[in-house]
């Protein structure tokens, strides 16, 4: 039986091999990159490319999947050789920081962005540039309760934090609900081209379609 039986039972044959084959690219692996990543996989996804220039800390694992050994490992190449055990994914892993100089070759290929970076200037390296090169870009983020999911056309780049980019309250129950709802965005995009923005608050357990 295939790893992905259920997801072609839910999807179909076809759907999944389109799947396989997009060349997807997430910016970022961290809270919401690495279960991202792992999740996309499982659905079905093959040609992954992971960029984060970020080492596993103890504080992470309450929201990202990695284990206590993990602490101080580069957070891409331990994503992608993850995949590569769970599922024989040969994920591409680019452990270094995206900067105006590198932006275009890191992300040349895709078939779609995905911004999943933690801090404003990162985030608008990949906004600008794939609003340059008219790249599909998708971004996800939460603050607090909330989060959101929305494509470039609708993004603004939130300003820069105070502090600590990673000090800050998070649940680990909307880190969950935001992947699931950016990869069926993203699923969507691959296979009708439909562009879905979605807003949740996990307070009262909603989700939103924004226009």
């Amino acid at each position: 039986m295939s790893f992905h039986e259920h997801e072609v039972q839910y999807r179909g044959k076809n759907a999944l091999q389109v799947m396989t084959t997009f060349p997807i690219t997430l910016c970022g692996v961290g809270a919401l990159g690495a279960n991202l990543a792992d999740h996309l996989a499982r659905m079905g996804f093959a040609r992954l490319t992971l960029i984060d220039r970020d080492r596993v800390d103890a504080r992470n694992l309450s929201t990202q999947p990695y284990q206590r050994g993990d602490v101080g490992a580069l957070k891409a190449r331990l994503m992608a050789h993850t995949l590569y055990r769970a599922l024989g994914i040969k994920a591409k892993a680019l452990a270094q920081e995206m900067t105006k100089d590198n932006v275009g070759r890191l992300l040349a290929g895709s078939g779609l962005v995905v911004d999943l970076f933690d801090n404003g200037p990162s985030r608008g390296l990949v906004t600008e540039w794939c609003r340059e090169f008219d790249m599909p870009c998708v971004h996800a983020g939460m603050a607090d309760a909330y989060g959101e999911v929305r494509w470039n056309e609708h993004y603004r780049v939130p300003t820069a934090a105070r502090g600590d980019v990673c000090d800050y309250p998070l649940a680990r129950s909307l880190v969950m609900l935001t992947v699931s709802v950016a990869a069926e965005v993203i699923t969507r995009f691959v296979l009708t081209g439909t562009k879905q923005n979605y807003t949740l608050t996990l307070a009262d357990l909603t989700i939103r379609e924004e226009g």
